[in-house]
């Protein structure tokens, strides 16, 4: 599913590629793959992150600039001389306000004309999660924009769903059967870069999703190929699963919205499978069972360690 709300045809428009390109998140899954496909296209690019020298680190030879949006005074910097910007929004922030919108209205005062923000799916209608809010601001900054609404990301599974694979053999999310269609990071990476350097993709709000909707039954059951041991599938209750991210030390926020949108897996959100993804990348996006082919060595209990 693809919306078109700027009301004109980007694609008409005589717009020169970005020269430099500000990266939020870098370090995260999806800020990093976007650095990556940017690089491929010999795009310049500056890492904005809260603690740059980690980026520096795995980018050697990239920019790398302090960007906290807690922090006003960073912006200026960040954005200074670039011509786009990815937006992803932190999992600890949820008071947009006076952070990551604020940020969005520095960019006025910059040469920044264009924002790609990697919101979530279902944003435009769920006034819950903090896109919602980030989504509407930005659609009034008088900033040219694309918003990308990926579903689930596999990598959930070896991130925040991995303590629980390796330490006790289960996924547990409050999830019942609901079925997902997991999207690859790699892949909204890339199709951020994408959108990032085709000026056609201005203007438009794009539902990305991997190609098949799987229950977590199916993804115990690939972890379980995978892996040689028997990986069960535990729903868990609403209260459960939020006193179980508590006990791991998560935020309050951060646990009442993770809850939230894994709660909405029972009523379909993120079940439906689209072509968009295919179409921008002009390939057929990565699987879940892809993904765990790749990673299978983050669930080797003799690796594990607290994330």
């Amino acid at each position: 599913m693809e919306q078109n709300l700027s009301g004109t045809d980007a694609s008409t428009n005589e717009v020169a590629p970005p020269r430099r390109v500000v990266v939020t998140g870098a370090f995260g899954n999806v800020g990093a793959a976007v650095v990556t496909a940017l690089i491929d296209r010999g795009v310049e690019v500056r890492a904005a992150e809260r603690h740059p020298g980690r980026v520096a680190e795995r980018f050697p030879g990239i920019e790398a600039v302090r960007l906290d949006f807690e922090d006003p005074t960073t912006f200026a910097a960040a954005a200074a001389d670039a011509d786009a910007v990815f937006l992803i929004r932190p999992p600890a922030i949820a008071r947009v306000g006076p952070t990551i919108n604020r940020f969005v209205d520095s960019l006025a005062q910059t040469s920044v004309e264009h924002v790609v923000f990697s919101s979530v799916a279902g944003a435009d209608t769920n006034k819950v999660v903090p896109h919602h809010r980030i989504e509407q601001h930005l659609l009034a900054s008088g900033l040219a924009w694309t918003l990308l609404r990926p579903g689930f990301f596999s990598q959930n599974i070896g991130g925040p769903y991995r303590d629980d694979v390796v330490v006790d053999d289960r996924l547990y999310v409050p999830a019942a059967r609901g079925r997902v269609a997991f999207v690859d990071a790699r892949d909204l990476g890339e199709a951020a870069a994408i959108a990032l350097c085709d000026p056609s993709y201005r203007g438009r709000a794009l539902h990305l999703t991997g190609p098949v909707a799987v229950t977590f039954d199916d993804v115990a059951v690939m972890l379980s190929n995978a892996l040689e041991r028997t990986i069960r599938y535990e729903p868990a209750s609403v209260l459960g699963y939020l006193r179980h991210r508590r006990r791991r030390g998560d935020p309050l926020v951060q646990c009442v919205v993770q809850t939230v949108l894994h709660v909405g897996l029972r009523r379909g959100d993120a079940e439906e499978v689209t072509d968009v993804l295919a179409e921008v990348l002009d390939r057929p996006p990565r699987s879940v069972r892809e993904y765990l082919a790749d990673h299978r060595d983050l669930f080797v209990a003799s690796e594990h360690s607290s994330n």
